[in-house]
């Protein structure tokens, strides 16, 4: 969409530069035939300057109160700490008092039992009676109520690795309608079909090790200082189809652990399952953990996102959690929910009942819990272990112990299915709303500016995909609307340019007759712009304008759940969130990888043809100056760095910023044609002179 101003800047702003620094110190900015009316730009710069003071107010206001509850946060904790120093010589009541510790029950194999409806796949553990995987089934005509679809790497995992293939990874057991004692077992899970939301065991050919996620890095595990107490055994007391309840023994505490899914008499949100844990005896020390979700490769990298919300003096606030080097403690504070997310998908903890305060990040290493993505591409070391780290939270379990309930939303972050999730568990009458949808991230870097456009262009491509139901067709048709909104300002940069080649032979013959003083060049192509009626910087400045739009839709396009797995072509863009592939090789280029991406060879040509048909100088070379060849050279030179820069970005934006140039090319092409026969006004001269240095009329 703003193609045609970037090639605006590169192509006649280069020697336009002191010209409309001229214009600026002379005041005629707002002079003339063309210009702009001085009241718009004021209303323009006031608007803009009063809604970035007022982001910085609320930023400012946000960062002091978050520096303050922190700084009384942490007081708080010191003192705890003080309290709990362990003392040389404690007394024999203090020894009565201290945590007990946690001894698991005798050791046995691992043993793996499944639930399973339309959303979730879900593998628990008899070690610690946790989830080992979460397993998101595809979207397919049999189960279309599933909304995440099957990409690049799932479909290269099947034929490159196979092994690693297999939902479960590991030998199971199903629940039987007749005997709910004797389970039925599974030696192998089923080839390809779901998404791996946690990370899992990895099976390796020789030279390289098989690896074995441990216990500890499972979801809504117990775990506490005691590294054993991850992998205690658990006992199952009841396995049907919509729920497994585990209990395990110890000298001074009983657990019992039960999750149900929805069915007929508990209907349940999607991808939702509920978590009843009861202790019975002391609970100090114990934290439930979220597991690790598994990587997702965003625009060339990972985009994790930690969050919280907490209500404090009646009112709910969303707080992004900082990336921990080790791990993080924050013990006072009441959370409402805790989410781990990968960018695209996540977890969600929501305790239902009263839990104790606090929360804890743990920095988890790519070596310790690997993820799948090692597997691709391995002969070249596309993905090393040590750079793929995840997270896991833990949430404090109430040292009194009870009875304590938890909801875990374990799937996509898709803003229809958040929506209906937040909907369905509102209270009207309390006001209470969940508010899961808040967990969605905006992944850029200047998203302070552009989540409100991103919001907006979202809503339109919604739209647009209730009429296409194509995703891609979708960002098309955005492109033309954001056009079609902002016409106005294009229309007036395209019929400035239009102007400027109109008169490119008369610039180009004064810059020649005045060659050996730049400075009497100046003066004259100013008294020509004068006359003419034209404003040299009319055709950039509608550029800060649309810029928010333009960064938006960056951010947007590398956000948004909805477009990832989205084809278009298949064979070719089977993802809107990840390049083009035409075709591949075994061997990597430097930079280019082992992967052709065709969108940036055709957006770098198109941008090239575009150039050429927006220059302002003489289309014969030889006709040209040294600086038009300059120029020149420099748009040849920008169209391969765009070609390189676009070459990893996602389809989608790809097919954005191709669209927004072909409509730049042909709304060019029509303004040219209509104002080519019409002769450029001619307004009473009025001299420019230099003086002291500047241009003066």
């Amino acid at each position: 969409m703003a193609s045609i101003h970037f090639s605006c800047y590169f192509q006649y702003t280069y020697d336009k530069l002191f010209l409309f620094n001229d214009l600026i110190l002379s005041g005629n900015l707002f002079k003339g035939k063309g210009a702009m009316d001085k009241r718009t730009v004021l209303f323009v710069i006031g608007l803009s300057l009063t809604l970035f003071l007022v982001n910085i107010f609320f930023q400012y206001q946000n960062v002091q109160k978050k520096q303050e509850w922190l700084s009384h946060q942490k007081t708080k904790e010191a003192h705890q700490q003080i309290k709990e120093t362990p003392k040389e010589n404690p007394s024999h009541e203090e020894v009565q008092a201290a945590p007990i510790s946690i001894r698991p029950t005798k050791k046995m194999d691992e043993k793996f039992y499944v639930l399973e409806n339309d959303y979730q796949q879900l593998v628990f553990s008899n070690y610690g009676a946790a989830l080992a995987e979460i397993n998101l089934p595809f979207h397919t005509k049999e189960n279309p109520n599933s909304v995440v679809r099957e990409i690049e790497f799932d479909r290269d995992m099947i034929k490159e690795h196979p092994y690693n293939a297999y939902f479960p990874s590991v030998p199971y057991y199903t629940p039987t309608t007749s005997d709910q004692k004797n389970p039925l077992h599974h030696q192998q899970g089923e080839l390809g079909g779901y998404y791996p939301l946690m990370r899992r065991n990895l099976t390796e050919k020789s030279p390289r090790q098989s690896i074995r996620i441990k216990p500890q890095y499972y979801a809504l595990n117990i775990v506490s200082e005691y590294p054993e107490h991850a992998e205690m055994v658990y006992e199952v007391k009841q396995f049907n189809h919509t729920s497994i309840t585990f209990e395990a023994t110890q000298q001074h505490r009983r657990i019992t652990k039960t999750y149900t899914l929805s069915d007929s008499q508990h209907q349940e949100g999607p991808y939702c399952i509920n978590l009843e844990i009861k202790i019975d005896g002391d609970g100090r020390g114990l934290w439930l953990t979220s597991g690790v979700p598994e990587a997702e490769w965003i625009s060339g990298a990972l985009a994790p996102s930690l969050k919280y919300r907490l209500t404090r003096n009646q009112k709910s606030e969303v707080e992004k959690i900082e990336f921990p080097k080790d791990t993080a403690t924050i013990s006072s504070v009441y959370l409402d929910w805790i989410c781990n997310s990968n960018g695209f998908l996540g977890m969600i903890i929501d305790p239902l009942t009263e839990i104790d305060p606090g929360y804890r990040v743990q920095y988890v290493s790519g070596l310790a819990a690997p993820s799948r993505l090692i597997e691709f591409d391995e002969i070249n070391d596309r993905f090393k272990p040590a750079n793929l780290p995840g997270y896991m939270t833990l949430l404090p379990l109430k040292a009194q112990g009870g009875t304590m309930k938890f909801r875990l939303f374990a799937g996509p972050f898709d803003t229809s299915i958040l929506k209906g999730v937040d909907t369905l568990y509102s209270d009207s009458a309390t006001n209470y709303n969940p508010d899961y949808i808040a967990c969605q991230t905006m992944h850029g870097w200047f998203t302070f500016i552009s989540e409100p456009f991103a919001k907006f262009l979202f809503i339109l491509m919604n739209l647009f995909h209730s009429l296409t139901d194509s995703w891609a067709l979708s960002i098309v048709l955005l492109t033309i609307s954001l056009r079609l909104m902002l016409y106005p300002l294009n229309a007036w940069s395209t019929k400035s340019m239009v102007r400027m080649q109109q008169i490119s032979p008369e610039v180009t013959a004064l810059q020649e007759k005045y060659k050996k003083d730049p400075k009497k060049a100046q003066i004259e192509i100013m008294n020509l712009y004068r006359e003419r009626g034209i404003n040299p910087a009319s055709g950039c400045l509608p550029l800060l304008i649309q810029m928010p739009f333009l960064i938006g839709m960056f951010d947007l396009l590398k956000s948004s759940f909805a477009l990832r797995g989205a084809p278009f072509i298949p064979g070719w863009i089977d993802d809107l969130t990840a390049p083009d592939v035409l075709f591949r090789w075994k061997y990597p280029i430097f930079f280019i990888g082992n992967e052709f991406h065709l969108l940036p060879v055709l957006l770098g040509a198109v941008m090239f043809f575009q150039q050429r048909l927006m220059a302002t100088g003489p289309k014969d070379p030889n006709l040209m100056t040294d600086q038009q060849r300059q120029q020149r050279m420099m748009g040849s030179v920008m169209t391969v760095v765009f070609t390189v820069m676009f070459y990893n970005f996602p389809s989608g934006l790809n097919i954005y910023w191709l669209s927004s140039m072909l409509l730049g090319m042909l709304q060019q092409w029509s303004a040219t044609r209509k104002l080519q026969n019409q002769p450029l006004s001619v307004t009473a001269p009025a001299k420019y002179v230099e003086k002291k240095g500047k241009l003066k009329k």
